[in-house]
């Protein structure tokens, strides 16, 4: 087998959620995230019973949400994304390259990517959390992380 297969296999490995495409945007959302020092954990439930597409953090504890947009289609028919905001200090869309990026709203920022990398396209401007949520956030986080890892060290550990 050689590298590109390889590659091809490894990404046809997700969670199941997202279409091929959006797994294609995540991967290279993932790797411009881990360049700029973030940790990232995808279908990230919230508080509220949403699922957020990528949730990122850093060191110094910024919470980043991306929400993955993979056609038109899929933009048009998603009105739930203005309710992430109570849950990062910045949100930003993700869309493939051949996706038009004037359809994306002015209140969040755009991320164009594909499954190799990806670019901020336009920054958001800062909306930092309040202490009490950051913390419950991070630990949400947190806690999601080390559940998957346990399941993936252990999947028959009841879990």
């Amino acid at each position: 087998m050689d590298s590109q297969d390889t590659e091809d296999r490894q990404l046809v490995i997700t969670d199941g959620r997202q279409s091929p495409r959006a797994a294609e945007v995540q991967r290279g959302v993932g790797r411009l995230l881990l360049d700029m020092g973030f940790a990232t954990i995808a279908e990230l439930a919230l508080s509220t019973g949403r699922r957020a597409d990528i949730v990122a953090a850093n060191k110094t504890g910024d919470i980043w949400i991306i929400e993955i947009k993979s056609s038109v289609e899929d933009y048009r028919a998603d009105n739930k994304w203005p309710e992430y905001w109570e849950h990062c200090d910045r949100l930003y869309f993700a869309i493939p390259p051949d996706m038009p990026q004037e359809i994306i709203p002015d209140q969040a920022g755009l991320i164009v990517a594909d499954r190799y990398g990806a670019e901020i396209i336009r920054h958001v401007e800062e909306q930092r959390l309040s202490a009490a949520r950051r913390k419950a956030v991070i630990l949400r986080f947190g806690r999601a992380g080390a559940l998957r890892l346990h399941r993936l060290m252990d999947p028959e550990g009841g879990l």
